[in-house]
């Protein structure tokens, strides 16, 4: 299903009018497809059908409470990367035995809140992790599963800020240094070896790594089944690429499942995967108002009331969101710079675009926006966080109410 579309010129979500929720809720506005997220895990889900994997949403993609209820009520599990995103998810209602907590920094509070809680298994990034996991398990007097992160040292061919799996990275341990880890692990009376993690990256459009990555960790995985009896998952990681530019190809579950299902079902395991991008990306739309139309000799400036505070994205990576009108007035396009209200030079959403001409007081929609922007969002310029709403057929919900000033001030002293 598409989540987004025109109706008789007027960009809607689902059944509803965006400029109609525009003028009800304000702009900055982020606006969701419940049924698009729906849709999207959906067609994972079968696609990956032969495996039956444990699909935990990535919740640093999108942490809304709603966004997150939406998928487990599909039958979601979450991954987490701190104790805030777990106290949202287990908020959201998500059962612990379906959590995996990742991320190269975890505290003692968040491993001993994590292991109170009881979650399926924390994925390992260092030795150091695995002796502070050991020790807060034991003075709880409890068993903490693990699944260590192998870096398996494959490019992922997306941005450098978002790979993962190469040698260089910050993230797990070779090959080598895995197979010492797991002989520590085994050591530890308040461990258990629950599986193997591996993720190499994000927004990859190619499945070919993720098979390549999967192959390079097979035998080791043999190895620990018939070693460990509590050896039973192979956790593969999120990363499935989507659509942001008209002319990109994403890589669809279809195409992802072909090349891993197969070494999946020979390796004998419980799978679990990570998806966060692709079930939220092209689900959600940023729209903002147009402020101002500014021109010098040199380019034209659309101001609009969104910027780097609210996507960050094109900033930080390069990264490409197609803009386009909410009201499609067939005007003709011209090179434009869609910046906004920020005092950096780095407020841009899209720099020398061809745009349609706009004017004061137009709407436009930042199109997939649904992951990393809303959760990588700030305060900056004590700018206030948007609200977001979601659409679900034709009618719509508010599920995150626009920041006051004083939210901004509310834990100063």
């Amino acid at each position: 299903m598409k989540g987004f579309h025109y109706v008789k010129k007027t960009l809607c979500a689902e059944g509803v009018s965006v400029r109609i929720l525009a003028e009800k809720h304000g702009t900055p506005l982020f606006v969701y497809s419940r049924g698009y997220l729906i849709n999207n895990f959906r067609n994972l889900s079968s696609a990956m059908a032969e495996v039956n994997p444990l699909i935990c949403y990535s919740v640093k993609a999108n942490s809304n409470a709603s966004v997150i209820k939406t998928f487990l009520r599909e039958g979601a599990g979450v991954d987490v990367v701190s104790g805030g995103e777990l106290y949202r998810a287990l908020r959201a209602g998500v059962k612990p035995s379906k959590v995996v907590f990742a991320g190269v920094g975890k505290t003692r509070d968040e491993i001993e809140y994590a292991v109170r809680r009881g979650i399926l298994f924390f994925t390992v990034e260092s030795e150091e992790e695995l002796v502070r996991i050991s020790d807060c398990a034991g003075r709880m007097r409890k068993k903490a599963r693990v699944a260590i992160r192998v870096n398996p040292d494959v490019d992922p061919g997306t941005h450098r800020y978002i790979t993962t799996g190469k040698k260089e990275s910050k993230f797990g341990l070779d090959i080598a240094r895995a197979e010492k880890a797991y002989k520590m692990a085994a050591r530890m009376k308040n461990v258990e070896i629950a599986g193997l993690h591996i993720h190499i990256g994000s927004q990859i459009l190619s499945g070919r790594p993720f098979a390549k990555a999967l192959k390079r960790v097979k035998n080791l995985c043999a190895d620990l089944k018939k070693t460990h009896k509590s050896f039973k998952y192979i956790d593969i990681g999120g990363g499935i690429g989507i659509q942001y530019q008209p002319d990109q190809e994403p890589l669809t579950p279809a195409e992802f499942a072909a090349l891993l299902v197969p070494v999946l079902k020979r390796m004998g395991l419980s799978v679990v995967m990570e998806p966060g991008r692709y079930l939220v990306g092209n689900a959600g739309i940023l729209v903002c108002s147009v402020q101002y139309v500014k021109k010098n000799h040199f380019r034209r400036f659309v101001v609009v009331d969104a910027g780097m505070n609210d996507v960050v994205r094109p900033p930080l990576y390069d990264a490409y969101h197609e803009i386009v009108p909410v009201i499609d007035r067939n005007a003709k396009k011209v090179a434009t710079d869609v910046v906004g209200p920020i005092c950096e030079t780095a407020d841009f959403l899209a720099l020398d675009r061809a745009m349609p001409v706009v004017r004061e007081g137009d709407l436009l929609a930042v199109m997939s926006a649904g992951a990393y922007c809303s959760s990588m969002g700030s305060n900056y310029n004590s700018r206030l966080r948007p609200a977001e709403v979601m659409v679900n057929g034709k009618r719509s919900s508010l599920i995150r109410k626009r920041e006051t000033f004083n939210d901004l001030i509310r834990n100063e002293m």
